[in-house]
C-alpha cells in the first residue's frame, strides 16, 4: 500500500475515511485493553490506536512495538472521546483505528531518548537519531523554507542562480585554504573556495548583471559556535551599482524572508551607521541595537585629573598620534548591583585585555558625598559636574570605566554593554534589531610584519574622493583614514552578511595590491586571470555575502550553527558521526603522488 496522508495531514474532515500512514514510534501506552501509539513522522504525530475490538490479531502484534520501531499501519479515521481530545495537538481530535500493521523494521536500545536533554558530542555521534527531534526537524525546515523564500525573491527581482567552481587555485583570502591534490597534475592542489568572489566579479565582467547562489565555502580556521569549517552564504553580486543599490535589495529579501517565515513586518529602511560611529557609541562594529546603552569618551576631561592612572592614559600617545581612550558606560538602575556582581563583571572585561574595571555609583548628588567607589576621591567637583553633563548620570546609576588603548576600552566595554543589557532584559521582546555598518577603514596596519593589510579583502573599492590619500604610501596616517565602500549587515549584534563595491578599474586594482606588497609577479600568479579581465572592460559592480547558517540560527533562537546544520563539523572540525577526517590508504597517496611524513608521537615511560 502506498502512504495516504503524512501523520499531521490527518483532520477531522478525513473522519469516517480510511487512510495508510508511515512513521516512526513515538510512545506506546498500553491501557490494558487497548494499545495507543503516537506515531510520528517529519510533519507531527497522530494517534494510532489498536483494539481486539476492531482486530484482535493486529491487537496482539501491536503488543511488541516500542520506540522507534518503523510502521506502516492502515485504519479508519475517527473522533477522539470527548473527554481525550487534546487541542494542544494538530490532530487532537481525532484518531486512527488500526486494523494492518507491518512492521517495516524494529529498533535497538536507544543511544537516548529524543525528549530528553543530552550532550551534543552524544548527539553528533547519533546524528541520525538526533535529527529526529522535533527541534531539529524544525530546524533543519526552518533552513528550507529560509533557501527557497530567498531563491523566489532573486527570481523575482531578475537575478540568475549560477553556480561557480568547487575546485579552484588557492588565492590569500584570509584564511587558510582547504587543498584537494591533483592525481592528474602531480605535485598540484586545488583549492576549495573560501568564497565565490573572484569567480562573481567575473561574471559581473562577463555581462551577468544580476547573479545570486547559495554557496557552499570552506575555510581552514579555528572553530566556535558561530564557524564552521564547511558553511553556507547567500552570495549576491551587480554590475552598475553603488552601495544604497546592494543594500537596498538585501533589505527585500530580508523583509520577505521575516515576513513569509517568521510572520513579522520589516520596518525598511533599516537604519544605517557609519563604523566610526559604531565605534564610538557602541564600541564594537556589529553593534546589537536593541541594548539601550551607549558608550561616553570622556578622554578630554581625564587629562588633567587627579586620578593619575586616567590622567597618564588620557596623554598617552599611540603609533598613529592617538590618545589614549577613556570610556564610560553609563548603565541606568545600576546602583544597585552587588559588589559580586560588579566583581564577576571586572572579571569579564579581562578576557578582552582590560586590566581592570573601575566604577562609581550615583547614589544621589556629588556634592551630598553620595557617589560610591573607591576612586571617586581623585576627581574634583568640576570633573565630576563634566562626567554627569556628558553621560546623562542620575541617582540609581552605576558608571563603568574602561581606560587604556582604543582597541581594548572599545572591546571591553562593547562587551559589558552586551552582557549588561541581556541581563537586564533590554533584548525582551524584541527579536529582530537589523541595522547596517557602512564606510569601514580600507586598510589595517599589521605592527609584527610592518605593512598594511585589507579589512575586507583587497578588491574593495575606497571612497572616491579618499583616492588621493592613497598615493603616499609612507603617510601611514593619511592611508589608514581612507575609507572603503564597504558593508555590513548586524541582526542581534551578529554580522550576517557583508559586501562591498568592487574595484572595476584595473589601475586602482593594481595600486591596491602595491599598498599591500602584493608585488606585478606574485599579482599575475594569484589573480592574473582577474586583472587581465579588468583591462577588458568591467562594469561597476558590487555584492554582499550573508550567512545563511547565521541567519536561521537566530531565527530559530538557537545560539550555535550547528543546530541549523544537517551534518556540522565539531570545534575540532571533524564528524562525530562519519569520523571524518581519516587516514586513506598507501595506494590512494601513491596514485596522488603524495607521501605522508607525520609521526605519531610515542610516549615512553
Amino acid at each position: 500500500m502506498k502512504r495516504s496522508h503524512y501523520c499531521n495531514e490527518v483532520r477531522e474532515d478525513s473522519i469516517g475515511k480510511r487512510v495508510v500512514l508511515n512513521g516512526w514510534v513515538n510512545r506506546r501506552r498500553d491501557h490494558g485493553g487497548v494499545i495507543f501509539i503516537d506515531l510520528r513522522d517529519r510533519t507531527g504525530l497522530v494517534q494510532a490506536v489498536f483494539s481486539p475490538d476492531v482486530d484482535s490479531a493486529v491487537h496482539e502484534q501491536a503488543h511488541g512495538l516500542r520506540s522507534e520501531y518503523v510502521l506502516e499501519v492502515e485504519g479508519e479515521v475517527a473522533h477522539r472521546p470527548k473527554e481525550t481530545e487534546n487541542p494542544n495537538l494538530d490532530t487532537g481530535m481525532i484518531e486512527v483505528n488500526i486494523d494492518r500493521l507491518e512492521i517495516l523494521n524494529a529498533c535497538q536500545g536507544l543511544p537516548f531518548q529524543l525528549d530528553e536533554e543530552v550532550g551534543e558530542s552524544l548527539r553528533l555521534t547519533h546524528r541520525f537519531m538526533d535529527l529526529r527531534r522535533p527541534e531539529m526537524q524544525k530546524n533543519i525546515l526552518l533552513r528550507h523554507q529560509v533557501s527557497q523564500a530567498v531563491r523566489r525573491y532573486f527570481d523575482g527581482e531578475g537575478f540568475l542562480e549560477i553556480e561557480t567552481p568547487m575546485l579552484n587555485r588557492s588565492t590569500p583570502e584570509g584564511a587558510r585554504d582547504y587543498l584537494v591534490p591533483s592525481r592528474v597534475n602531480p605535485a598540484q592542489f586545488y583549492a576549495l573556495p573560501q568564497s565565490p568572489q573572484l569567480f562573481k566579479q567575473m561574471l559581473m565582467i562577463s555581462g551577468f548583471d544580476r547573479y545570486f547562489q547559495i554557496a557552499r565555502c570552506f575555510r581552514d580556521e579555528d572553530l566556535r559556535a558561530d564557524r564552521q569549517p564547511e558553511f553556507t552564504q547567500i552570495d549576491i553580486e551587480m554590475s552598475f551599482v553603488e552601495p544604497d543599490d546592494v543594500m537596498g535589495t538585501t533589505e527585500g529579501m530580508m523583509s520577505r524572508v521575516l515576513k513569509e517565515i517568521m510572520g513579522v513586518e520589516l520596518a525598511l529602511p533599516i537604519p544605517r551607521i557609519t563604523y566610526e560611529e559604531a565605534m564610538d557609541r557602541y564600541g564594537l562594529d556589529a553593534p546589537d541595537v536593541r541594548i539601550d546603552l551607549e558608550l561616553t569618551d570622556i578622554t578630554h576631561l581625564m587629562q588633567e585629573t587627579g586620578f593619575k592612572v586616567f590622567a597618564q592614559i588620557a596623554r598617552k600617545m599611540g603609533p598613529r598620534g592617538e590618545r589614549g581612550r577613556i570610556k564610560v558606560l553609563r548603565v541606568p538602575g545600576g546602583a544597585s548591583m552587588t559588589r559580586k556582581s560588579i566583581d564577576l563583571h571586572t572579571e569579564f572585561v579581562g578576557i578582552y585585555g582590560a586590566k581592570g574595571l573601575a566604577w562609581i555609583k550615583i547614589n544621589g548628588p556629588f556634592e551630598e558625598g553620595k557617589w560610591q567607589s573607591p576612586i571617586v576621591k581623585f576627581f574634583s567637583d568640576e570633573e565630576k559636574a563634566a562626567m554627569v553633563e556628558a553621560t546623562g548620570a542620575e541617582t540609581g546609576d552605576i558608571l563603568f570605566f574602561g581606560a587604556d588603548q582604543e582597541s581594548i576600552v572599545n572591546e571591553a566595554l562593547g562587551r559589558l554593554r552586551v552582557r549588561v543589557g541581556k541581563e537586564l532584559g533590554m533584548t525582551e521582546g524584541k527579536p529582530f534589531g537589523l541595522t547596517w555598518v557602512t564606510d569601514f577603514p580600507l586598510l589595517d596596519w599589521d605592527e609584527d610584519n610592518g605593512r598594511y593589510t585589507a579589512i575586507h579583502h583587497p578588491f574593495t573599492a575606497p571612497f572616491v574622493e579618499d583616492m588621493p590619500q592613497l598615493e603616499d604610501k609612507a603617510n601611514r596616517e593619511a592611508v589608514l583614514d581612507v575609507r572603503s565602500q564597504a558593508y555590513d549587515l548586524v541582526l542581534n549584534g551578529t554580522e550576517i552578511g557583508g559586501g562591498s563595491i568592487r574595484i572595476h578599474n584595473p589601475d586602482v586594482q593594481r595600486r591596491m595590491l602595491e599598498l599591500l606588497e602584493i608585488g606585478p609577479e606574485e599579482a599575475q600568479e594569484k589573480f592574473g586571470f582577474l586583472i587581465n579581465a579588468l583591462d577588458y572592460g568591467a562594469p561597476p559592480h558590487g555584492g554582499l555575502a550573508l550567512g545563511l547558517d547565521r541567519l536561521v540560527a537566530i531565527l530559530a533562537g538557537s545560539d550555535s550553527i550547528r543546530d541549523v546544520i544537517a551534518f556540522p563539523k565539531t570545534q575540532k572540525a571533524t564528524c562525530a558521526l562519519t569520523l571524518a577526517p581519516s587516514a586513506v590508504d598507501a595506494e590512494q597517496l601513491r596514485e596522488l603522488r603524495l607521501r605522508s611524513t607525520y609521526r605519531p608521537k610515542v610516549e615512553t615511560s
